[in-house]
């Protein structure tokens, strides 16, 4: 409950305003799972180098290579290439969430620009 005297120093929040926090909290979401895809994507990555290591250092010719939930017997060399294809589709996916991730931040710190300028200490977009 609100007292008589404190309801000057409240900014009205407009149909603007509200656009601007919803715009900002659907941002953060975003930013969330964008952390999480680029988290799993990293993983990858590095399991897929693991992988190439492995392979650098075994003697066998054929090698069991996982197609789904199913491992095959595949040569050496097109497991290589398996490898080397699906690192260079995982970075460049890398590259695409970080680059969604930067323009997401630069968007956020716009927004937290305009609606603390207007609210001041009324308004927390900070993560706890």
């Amino acid at each position: 409950m609100q007292q008589a005297g404190s309801s000057g120093s409240e900014a009205e929040v407009t149909w603007a305003d509200q656009q601007n926090i919803n715009k900002f909290g659907r941002l953060n979401n975003r930013l969330h799972e964008l952390d999480d895809e680029i988290k799993a994507a990293k993983e990858t990555n590095e399991s897929l180098e693991d992988a190439s290591n492995e392979l650098i250092l075994t003697d066998e010719d054929i090698v069991r290579f996982q197609i789904g939930e199913v491992f095959a017997h595949v040569p050496k060399e097109e497991v290589e290439s398996r490898i080397e294809e699906m690192t260079e589709a995982t970075t460049k996916n890398l590259e695409k969430l970080e680059e969604e991730k930067a323009s997401i931040v630069a968007q956020m710190a716009e927004l937290k620009r305009i609606l603390y300028a207007k609210f001041k200490d009324s308004i927390n977009l900070e993560e706890d």
